[in-house]
């Protein structure tokens, strides 16, 4: 590394960015184990390479090789964690991220556990390569609690790195499956499913929502499968789901099913949500704005950044007095301080008056390093409106 360009990894930050590199020895593939060194030539860590802005995603700051039982015991690890925090493969909670990255110290992996079947997602080749070791990793650790492992990496591996992964399972066979999530049933199909097929990391703010929702007419954009829409669904007067795929909205349709039967509360809409938001003028108490990533990449924050305060705008301008907004950010480029910075400028555009109730992130089950600052990537404010 250059002169100077070491002190994040003394600090533990488990990224190597291509400009802090001075000299490469050898000519390393995308995927191989790589050893870091000082200007010095002192070793500092080892990971996995990839050509790129991230050149390094560090493993260790030992000087060792990781090998197999290296990762058993980082997921084994990880497992742990899971339980300590109350969540258990036979728990009245059945989905939940088993490991998370940089928040367990396995950059490029993430598997997450759905009654039985763990699907793994991979963001690096390096850990691509190992998917069949980690599958018996998993099936050994977790024993009966595991039937199938599904390696969902289609459009998770660099698409520069000429590895052409393909969705399949790695052991076992099942289809979609049923998990309960706080008494909740969800129908969850990871096959073809956004993530891994649900959004494990708004558990908490799911329950938040079912609080704040007693009577109120509440209305739930980009709500993918229903997730929001069914912890409403207990008290609210009434529910709108809306998404512009017609495979979500069959699968939230499905879930208020699963949970209400034929509650006539619930409407799901297929269409553009800034569109929806357009003449909704004080018909909704509640509104819940969950977006998809709009920047996933420094190159195109300013335009996100705008994304979110046009989004948030259309909400406030239309909410009901009194209302409530629960709005997010799932998108790791965004800070917490530019997306509150966004929010504020769409309430100062409305000249409505705006208070905070809440400032919400990821649960337990998706940890945040705190070496690793951008591994807390969700974001969100509560948000009441006069």
């Amino acid at each position: 590394m250059k002169s100077g360009k070491d002190q994040s990894v003394r600090r533990f930050h488990p990224w190597i960015f291509s400009g802090a590199i001075k000299k490469i020895y050898g000519s390393p593939s995308e995927g191989d184990l790589v050893n870091v060194y000082d200007n010095k030539e002192n070793f500092l860590a080892a990971g996995h390479y990839q050509p790129g802005s991230i050149a390094v995603r560090i493993l260790t700051f030992r000087e060792l090789e990781p090998d197999i039982e290296f990762f058993r015991k980082r997921i084994k690890s990880a497992i742990d964690f899971r339980k300590s925090t109350g969540l258990t493969f036979n728990g009245e909670t059945n989905v939940f991220r088993l490991v998370h990255a940089e928040g367990d110290d396995l950059p490029g992996l993430i598997i997450d556990y759905y009654n039985g079947i763990a699907v793994m997602q991979f963001h690096s080749v390096g850990m691509y390569r190992l998917r069949q070791d980690f599958a018996e990793i998993l099936k050994d650790l977790c024993g009966d609690n595991l039937t199938a492992v599904y390696d969902k990496s289609a459009e998770t591996i660099p698409h520069m790195s000429g590895v052409k992964p393909v969705n399949e399972y790695l052991s076992g066979n099942h289809g979609p499956a049923e998990v309960t999530e706080n008494g909740f049933k969800f129908r969850i199909d990871w096959s073809t499913g956004q993530k891994t097929g649900f959004y494990i990391d708004q558990r908490e703010n799911r329950q938040l929502v079912g609080k704040y929702s007693k009577g109120k007419c509440v209305l739930n954009m980009f709500g993918y499968t229903g997730g929001f829409s069914v912890y409403a669904m207990r008290n609210a007067e009434s529910v709108h789901t809306v998404d512009s795929s017609g495979p979500a909205i069959d699968m939230a349709n499905e879930n208020i099913r699963l949970n209400f039967g034929d509650d006539k509360r619930h409407e799901s809409f297929r269409t553009d949500a800034f569109s929806f938001l357009e003449n909704i003028k004080d018909k909704y108490d509640l509104i819940i704005l969950d977006p998809p990533a709009f920047a996933k990449h420094n190159n195109v924050l300013a335009n996100a950044l705008q994304g979110y305060k046009r989004l948030n705008i259309k909400a406030i301008e239309q909410i009901r007095p009194g209302g409530i907004i629960f709005t997010f950010s799932c998108s790791q480029v965004v800070s917490k301080e530019n997306f509150r910075k966004s929010v504020f400028a769409a309430a100062a555009n409305t000249g409505r008056r705006v208070r905070i109730l809440h400032q919400l992130s990821q649960p337990p089950d998706h940890p945040v390093n705190i070496y690793h600052p951008e591994s807390e990537y969700l974001k969100g404010l509560v948000l009441y409106v006069e």
